[in-house]
């Protein structure tokens, strides 16, 4: 069995996400594809104060590169679209195992085929003119109700488009300006079979060892959320996974409940509870970066509760409306509210908050000027406006560093 510290966890964790060492060379459109595939899983989310979630959570691990590229790996189909943690990017290679969760209906919105059979019109209607054009955009149908309410108060076409995703009739085949672009599956892969996917008990092993090997170390509460699997039977199955020799068994210091390490990470799992493996990087993360996307796990693992508050009502944030977490040589030393005011080329911190006990050190100062003034850079924002901060004294020294460089 191995023994981990709380820190040899962390670094475990880091070095499985690709967030080990800080970026020494300019990152290629191949980087990009490896770092989804090694994380298995790309959130998407639209929130755009800085950059959107899934551009921002590969800046973090490959620091500058061409956004762009990320639509055209979609595009060139080595990477589609569907539900996983949550709606995600995924390596085109694993489309055999959602296609299996899709014919099973264990992904996707619950009630699409019902309601899709209820507006059998409407639905031959916008397949008809799928199949005449090829591909189609939401705004290739023109609203007809007047109706312009809310976000989630779609036309009809928009509801037939995404429960026709929702099932896996259509896929999404491309992006423009982030918008989807849908087409017929037979169209993105035109040589699949339903017949080559997998049973789902192979479905539910991969994800299973994919999960635990993407979290670096796992424990029964942690492996569920990556995929969002069922948590119920989670702890048998690991272990039964152990036994058969597929899974290492771990254990976590302070943690009761037993952990687990894939094969392919023994050597790591051997250098982190040696000591040996440091993560140096200094970032700053998407709140739905795969490190802290499972609050629990942060709080367990890094001592840092966290929560998006771009959901709560303004009186009542604690910290901002978008705060990144702010990684640091192994542990989440802080957040900060930032905005980037693209046409102004202005990069906004609104605040900056160290966590307790953190000491504002001429070093921590240093690795986070250098975090801040990267992401500031990559956004085409390089002037950087610093307001408040809690040590009131680090944001003097930070500010004073920032306009020194």
């Amino acid at each position: 069995m191995i023994q981990l510290g709380r820190q040899g966890a962390r670094d475990l964790l880091l070095a499985a996400q690709g967030l080990t060492k800080p970026v020494r060379r300019v990152a290629t459109k191949a980087d990009v594809l490896a770092a989804i595939q090694r994380m298995g899983v790309l959130q998407i989310d639209t929130i755009n104060v800085v950059a959107r979630c899934p551009y921002l959570v590969l800046w973090s691990r490959l620091g500058g590169y061409e956004p762009r590229w990320l639509e055209e790996l979609l595009a060139e189909g080595k990477l589609f679209e569907f539900w996983s943690h949550e709606a995600c990017f995924l390596p085109i290679e694993d489309f055999p195992l959602y296609r299996r969760l899709m014919l099973e209906r264990r992904k996707g919105w619950r009630g699409s085929h019902d309601w899709l059979a209820e507006h059998a019109t409407d639905v031959a209607r916008v397949m008809g003119h799928v199949h005449e054009r090829g591909t189609v955009r939401s705004a290739d149908f023109e609203r007809t109700d007047g109706d312009k309410s809310g976000w989630w108060n779609w036309k009809v076409e928009k509801q037939v488009l995404e429960h026709l995703y929702n099932t896996g009739e259509l896929m999404i085949a491309a992006r423009h300006n982030f918008q989807r672009i849908y087409a017929p599956r037979h169209r993105v892969l035109p040589t699949w079979d339903d017949a080559s996917a997998p049973p789902f008990d192979m479905v539910q092993r991969e994800l299973a060892l994919r999960a635990v090997r993407a979290l670096g170390v796992a424990t029964a509460r942690w492996m569920p959320d990556y995929y969002r699997t069922p948590k119920s039977g989670a702890a048998a199955y690991l272990a039964g996974l152990a036994a058969a020799g597929d899974l290492i068994p771990a254990q976590i210091e302070g943690l009761a409940e037993p952990a687990y390490v894939h094969p392919d990470h023994l050597a790591l799992a051997e250098a982190a509870a040696a000591g040996e493996l440091r993560s140096t990087t200094t970032t700053l993360l998407s709140p739905f970066d795969p490190i802290v996307w499972d609050r629990a796990r942060a709080t367990q693992l890094f001592d840092f509760d966290y929560r998006i508050e771009c959901y709560t009502p303004e009186p009542k944030r604690r910290y901002g409306y978008f705060t990144l977490p702010i990684l640091r040589r192994g542990a989440l030393i802080g957040r900060l509210d930032p905005k980037a005011h693209r046409k102004e080329g202005r990069f906004e911190v609104k605040a900056l908050y160290l966590e307790p006990g953190i000491k504002p050190t001429a070093a921590l100062v240093a690795d986070v000027a250098g975090a801040v003034r990267r992401c500031a850079v990559w956004h085409n924002t390089p002037e950087i406006v610093m307001r408040t901060s809690d040590p009131p004294e680090f944001g003097e020294r930070l500010r004073a560093a920032l306009t020194e460089a």
